[in-house]
């Protein structure tokens, strides 16, 4: 190679590495100018600086702290959601069978009201069971719902537009000696309905095994209402 070749290659690399060390220079004195803005603010500037420096930490701890405690709840729901279904579950049963939707099994009494009695008897009668703590009731195959009505004249009963004849049999279910003793303590509603239908008879049985009250047979939706979430 030339010496003339070899001297300029020399002196462009030279020039290279100057202008490499140039742009070091300048981009390290922009960055300490840039942080010699804090040197001019004042104490009472520098204060509020940290102060809210310290707020923001405080205010993102409490918020890790919170979402900390989320996972935690995610974490034990997910560990407890069979649970929790299985509870949902049993609630529901228990409000369809409360609300007729489904048949119901279960010990409790049965009344068997022979002779002529009248609709405000028969609603009596019905309420004191309800009173007692009987959870479901039929009269004959019909499963008393909210939306039950008894009506018309002693030996024409209608039920929910169902006629009842003479004799005819209450199903309830519940605590056999509760329901019993309700019905037959002095002065109670089979007293009453005594001394005012001499011609009627009401006998209660206790029933220790399981009887079974079918669903409802009305339609339970609502004609006019709609459910709102």
């Amino acid at each position: 190679m030339k010496p003339a070749m070899r001297d300029r290659k020399s002196q462009l690399t030279i020039a290279a590495v100057a202008c490499l060390l140039g742009l070091l220079v300048v981009v390290q004195l922009r960055g300490q100018a840039g942080g010699s803005a804090l040197a001019t603010k004042s104490p009472q500037d520098l204060t509020i600086l940290v102060g809210n420096l310290n707020t923001e930490n405080d205010r993102l701890r409490a918020q890790v702290t919170s979402l900390q405690n989320q996972l935690d709840e995610l974490r034990a729901d997910r560990a407890n959601g069979a649970t929790s279904v299985g509870q949902l579950e049993s609630d529901l049963g228990r409000i369809r069978a409360w609300a007729g939707l489904d048949p119901i099994a279960g010990k409790g009494v049965t009344v068997q009201v022979s002779g002529e009695i009248d609709a405000t008897a028969a609603v009596d009668l019905l309420n004191e069971l309800r009173n007692a703590g009987a959870e479901a009731i039929a009269i004959e195959d019909i499963r008393l719902i909210a939306r039950t009505t008894v009506s018309g004249v002693p030996g024409s009963l209608d039920i929910d537009g169902v006629l009842l004849r003479d004799p005819f049999v209450i199903r309830a279910i519940g605590t056999p000696e509760t329901l019993v003793g309700s019905l037959t303590r002095a002065g109670g509603i089979v007293a009453q309905l005594s001394a005012t239908n001499p011609a009627a008879s009401v006998e209660v049985q206790p029933v220790d095994e399981l009887m079974v009250l079918p669903a409802t047979r009305r339609d339970l939706i609502p004609d006019h209402g709609h459910p709102r979430l």
